[in-house]
């Protein structure tokens, strides 16, 4: 069983959620407008969320920087880097932008090129993709170590290792599969539950944006369930409004009492 925390960004948030594949949990989430003063401190902001997370956590004896840690790189910095080891995070897996200028063996040229004249082994052992790994460097991030792969006939990417150690390409993807999770899981958030409706101030955005994490977390209690067991969150969250009262349906699916007014 695996598991990492993931960083992700979304429109107005900035949010931790761990992982124990296939199953995605949010464990903070922040509202980050783009305009103000978090528009430029978003790296602050994360640190300060890691920091108060790895707290709370180490009480109940667990060390979430032990845990393989995966971002986006908008924000990403060499001194965002340092940060994250100083805070004790050793494997780091960052996706890397198309528009980012690399130097490779004396080569300098923006990452979308590279990913054009790589040449890409064929898959391996541990990795299923067709992909690469080298050393590179580039003005924000020094030198590191850069993985490529190519997921289809047209489209390319790439990683960087941000970790303490190095790592074996294999290492890396086996982290960086679980982004999958991830990205549905903030698409199921904006599509299923509405994210980007909420337009209350203050606490109350807050309560709402609460009440939909509750409400993923029901339906992903119910998916647990053997008559939901094959059906998609979209599907389960159809069946649901479907019905002709919730707590009928809490109260066949779920043993423990529910309370509701």
């Amino acid at each position: 069983m695996g598991a990492l925390i993931k960083v992700i960004r979304g429109q107005d948030l900035l949010g931790i959620v761990f992982t124990i594949q296939p199953i995605a949990l949010p464990l903070h989430v922040l509202f980050c407008p783009k305009q103000g003063r978090y528009h430029t401190t978003k790296a602050d902001v994360l640190i300060f969320m890691l920091t108060q997370r790895k707290t709370a956590l180490l009480r109940e004896g667990i060390d979430i920087s032990q845990l393989p840690l995966t971002m986006d790189a908008a924000y990403v910095s060499q001194e965002l880097r340092q940060r994250l080891h100083q805070l004790g995070f050793i494997d780091i897996i960052i996706a890397g932008k198309g528009n980012d200028v690399l130097t490779i063996d004396t080569q300098k040229w923006d990452a979308s090129t590279w990913k054009k004249v790589r040449m890409f082994e064929e898959p391996t052992w541990g990795i299923d993709v067709p992909s690469c790994r080298l050393w590179g460097s580039s003005p924000t991030c020094g030198s590191l170590m850069l993985f490529f792969f190519r997921k289809s006939t047209t489209r390319s990417y790439y990683l960087m290792n941000f970790s303490q150690r190095s790592l074996r390409g294999a290492e890396i993807w086996h982290i960086w599969k679980q982004h999958h999770v991830m990205e549905c899981f903030w698409k199921i958030m904006q599509s299923i539950f509405q994210l980007r409706s909420m337009h209350l101030q203050g606490d109350g955005l807050y309560t709402a944006l609460l009440i939909k994490v509750f409400a993923y977390l029901l339906a992903l209690r119910l998916q647990a369930q053997g008559v939901f067991s094959t059906l998609t969150m979209t599907e389960i969250m159809r069946q649901l409004r479907r019905e002709a009262d919730v707590r009928d349906c809490l109260a066949t699916h779920f043993h423990a009492p529910f309370s509701i007014g």
